[in-house]
């Protein structure tokens, strides 16, 4: 199901790469795409003019980073995203649930929600698909993710499946929420935005057809790749890459999540990825990424 304001078109191929652009609501994005981390609602050391005059077309904003501080209803009443941040191109919010596989012991996964301690004051907070869209619609991005699990690299084939059974569940539960339950208060904007399902199943091929398979089964507007740059090397990340991309619809947009290294860009755009996002150039060298 395509959200009212969005719609893909696939313009030109070569090989396996790819040419199109999607609209939104805020205005035309072209592909391939890089989308900028303004992970609080900003890009560190940069104004949005800047940002805009670099370039880009289209920001990710983190809903676990949002939610916490300064809260999703204070940025509704803002105006949404869009107004408290003062940028009028097309954002992406994520649903929070890398951030809250990156707690590690402050976070507990089970069949129905993720339980996390907040890294800012300890306090304890639950994810549940639903509560993933809801704060995502209060938010007001133009594309907004669905709740899946993300799993490091290494673990096992049985974890993996489990994780990757939920993200399905998980799936489900996040396209009914938010296209097929009553209207929200905001149904103006929710209905607005482009909800993408995501992809995972670890480093092993059958576990990745059968999650790329049935993730294409639920109408989404676009698809992400997810679960990598967690541990693998990057030859696996790329066969993985190239493996998913050709099991997805092609006349809906790939994106791959938190990749965006130069050397990842072109592989992944010549793989046909559509969408990238990466903490890197606003990540100080001499400091570790951080999640998000």
């Amino acid at each position: 199901m395509n959200s009212p304001s969005f719609n893909f078109q696939l313009h030109h191929r070569d090989g396996g790469a790819r040419a199109g652009q999607f609209t939104t609501s805020h205005g035309a994005v072209t592909t391939p795409i890089f989308m900028p981390v303004a992970t609080q609602a900003t890009i560190k050391t940069l104004t949005p003019h800047e940002v805009m005059d670099l370039g880009a077309q289209i920001v990710l904003g983190n809903a676990y980073h949002l939610y916490l501080r300064p809260g999703v209803d204070a940025v509704a009443r803002f105006g949404g995203l869009h107004e408290f941040m003062r940028w009028p191109r097309p954002i992406l919010t994520d649903s929070g649930g890398f951030q809250a596989f990156s707690m590690g012991a402050f976070r507990k996964v089970d069949d129905d929600h993720i339980r996390f301690r907040s890294h800012i004051d300890g306090s304890e907070h639950i994810f549940t698909p639903e509560l993933a869209i809801a704060n995502q619609q209060g938010l007001g991005a133009d594309i907004i993710m669905c709740l899946d699990q993300c799993i490091a690299f290494g673990a096992s084939r049985s974890e993996v499946e489990q994780a990757m059974d939920r993200t399905h569940r998980w799936a489900r539960l996040c396209y009914d929420a938010h296209y097929l339950s009553p209207a929200p208060a905001w149904a103006d904007t929710a209905r607005r935005q482009a909800l993408f399902g995501i992809v995972q199943g670890g480093a092993f091929e059958d576990l990745r057809q059968r999650s790329a398979d049935f993730i294409a089964s639920i109408p989404f507007p676009g698809y992400a790749i997810g679960g990598l740059a967690v541990g693998e090397s990057k030859a696996m990340m790329y066969e993985i890459t190239q493996q998913v991309t050709e099991l997805l619809p092609s006349d809906k947009p790939r994106y791959l999540m938190g990749v965006g290294s130069p050397e990842d860009l072109v592989e992944g755009v010549s793989q046909g990825v559509d969408m990238f996002d990466c903490v890197l150039p606003t990540t100080a060298p001499s400091s570790p990424a951080p999640a998000g």
